[in-house]
């Protein structure tokens, strides 16, 4: 599946955009300032009618402008065109359209190819909080086995009914022996999404760690899935029961996989706490790449890669390492300040962003 085309009409700095992409590595050139990152967020807001820069999608509106728009055209293996359009205004919200009509977010998602970002904002990835890295893996699950996909949402959902009954009784409005019902259904349920998460964690162990060695992670890199419940839903329905006097007094659940951790570590210590920056990218990147690779050899569709200013920390022999990695199938974009600082393999492909002036000269 190739996104053929993305058109930006306005978006942040963008206007009448229109930019045709082929197959393999594209490289975005061009000083800083002119927009590269805009249109990779562009593409991905069309994509997936979100942004990966921001959680309100109105920041994506110019000054003075009242919506932001962007297109992608997508080709599936068969030849068939797709269109994908977002957009988002001051005044109607957000819209996200398939060829046109609305469509539900899982028939979107078969009709365009999954998406990873590199971006130095995505680095809250490995730094930030449990819950970005719970959410990332079981996009990741959803991806590998699209059957899987309602695995979080279930959970979820029996989790939130559990919790509102926890609430009420601690109110003193509830009934107790209703907990027994949500305790196994929300066992049910962690069960089965704790045992994909550690299949999908097992999948991308070894991919994670030789992507790590070549990007420069020294000491080994691992990945380690560390549920907070395990087991069968009868033993994680024991634990929930005897968990539940402290769960009433706290009025939510205190124990299951809403809790669970996906530790990115080398050299035996959490690069969350221990790793510097330059690590902490290159462990982002691996983890991409980890995914990249399983979903290729699990003949998904394979993931286009949007990697944002991804050459600033790594030196010649390690860009050349990632290049070629990119280069065995798919499709990626990958931005820079010059054409210096690419190796020769990304630059079969390049589209040059003109500096703010030479852009405005060419849409008067």
């Amino acid at each position: 599946m190739l996104v053929t085309a993305i058109e930006a009409n306005p978006l942040r700095s963008l206007a009448d955009l229109r930019v045709e992409l082929p197959a393999g590595v594209i490289s975005i050139v061009g000083p800083n300032g002119v927009g590269k990152t805009n249109l990779v967020e562009a593409l991905y807001f069309a994509l997936t009618g979100r942004s990966f820069r921001t959680s309100d999608r109105r920041d994506l509106i110019p000054f003075g402008a009242s919506f932001a728009r962007a297109e992608a055209t997508v080709r599936d293996e068969d030849g068939l065109e797709r269109r994908l359009l977002a957009s988002v205004s001051r005044g109607e919200g957000r819209r996200h359209l398939l060829d046109g009509n609305p469509a539900d977010p899982a028939t979107i998602a078969r009709s365009r190819p999954p998406v990873a970002v590199f971006a130095p904002d995505r680095l809250s990835l490995i730094k930030g909080p449990p819950g970005e890295r719970r959410a990332h893996l079981d996009g990741f699950l959803a991806a590998r086995w699209p059957a899987r996909s309602g695995l979080r949402k279930r959970f979820g959902q029996a989790l939130a009914q559990r919790n509102a009954l926890l609430a009420r009784i601690a109110a003193g409005s509830g009934d107790p022996a209703q907990l027994d019902v949500w305790d196994a259904t929300v066992a049910e349920t962690a069960a089965t999404l704790v045992a994909a998460r550690g299949e999908a964690v097992a999948e991308l162990s070894n991919p994670f760690a030789e992507a790590a060695a070549e990007l420069g992670l020294e000491g080994g890199a691992t990945l380690v899935y560390a549920p907070r419940a395990g087991g069968s839903a009868e033993e994680i329905r024991i634990g929930l029961g005897e968990r539940r006097n402290q769960d009433l007094q706290l009025g939510r659940s205190s124990w299951g996989p809403h809790l669970d951790e996906l530790k990115v570590e080398a050299a035996g210590r959490s690069l969350r706490r221990y790793g510097s920056q330059g690590q902490q990218r290159a462990g982002l990147l691996a983890l991409i790449f980890a995914e990249r690779e399983v979903l290729l050899a699990a003949r998904r569709v394979t993931p286009l890669l949007l990697l944002d200013d991804v050459m600033s920390e790594l030196d010649p022999g390690r860009r050349a390492r990632l290049v070629r990695r990119l280069a065995d199938g798919g499709q990626s974009l990958i931005t820079a300040a010059d054409e210096e600082s690419l190796p020769e393999e990304a630059l079969a492909t390049v589209v040059r962003m003109p500096p703010p002036q030479e852009r405005d000269a060419l849409a008067a």
